[in-house]
């Protein structure tokens, strides 16, 4: 089976090449692109921002209207799958769950979709296996990791910078959202790559793992 996966940023990129391979192993194939933020879905589903602007929410009635289109004559059991994947951030999950399928439903054809939420944002899966990032991070800070409630909504990449930047997040967040941008793909590639699918405590990321699990 083939995986299109859409995300947010060049650090859920990152962290999905490293999962998604220990999902789905060699015999499934994927793409990943990734946007420049997540945006917001454009009023009555119709794009009329310039495409160059690369907003995940912003171009996704465009984007899954032409998935439906270009798989509408692939045999049902091979059609490549559209796995969107971004933050929920400080939205009511049920209300944005219920936005994203409104876009699906628009399309006629609907390409084979699922919509898989990160709760409150990305690192939330990191923070689901306190074993990898200690693998990654040694002096990390049990102290902080253990206050964490899983897929809390409690300011979840400031906690992980807590427990393992120099300083914490207020030195980290000083030095501009450029310097955090670029720490947090640091992240998705050094965390996830110790990071077991089997045992993490993350129920946002069991709903994707098992959600990859499900289409093959």
């Amino acid at each position: 089976m083939h995986f299109e996966v859409l995300t947010e940023d060049i650090s859920g990129k990152k962290a999905l090449e490293i999962l998604l391979k220990k999902i789905i192993g060699a015999k499934h194939t994927f793409k990943i692109v990734s946007y420049k933020g997540i945006g917001r879905i454009p009023k009555n589903l119709k794009v009329t921002s310039d495409p160059t602007r690369r907003f995940l929410l912003d171009q996704l009635p465009r984007l899954l209207r032409g998935y439906g289109k270009t798989y509408l004559n692939y045999p049902s059991d091979s059609r490549p799958a559209i796995i969107v994947v971004c933050d929920l951030d400080n939205r009511c999950l049920k209300s944005f769950r219920d936005e994203l399928y409104s876009v699906l439903d628009a399309c006629d054809p609907a390409p084979l979709t699922r919509f898989c939420i990160t709760i409150e944002e990305g690192e939330a899966w990191y923070l689901g296996d306190t074993k990898a990032i200690k693998c990654a991070y040694p002096k990390a800070k049990t102290e902080v990791l253990k206050r964490y409630k899983y897929d809390s909504i409690c300011g979840t990449w400031e906690l992980l910078a807590e427990a393992i930047y120099p300083g914490g997040s207020s030195v980290l967040t000083s030095k501009g959202w450029q310097a955090v941008g670029a720490e947090k793909s640091v992240w998705a590639e050094t965390i996830t790559l110790h990071m077991d699918i089997h045992i993490n405590k993350s129920p946002s990321f069991c709903y994707f793992r098992n959600t990859i699990l499900s289409l093959i």
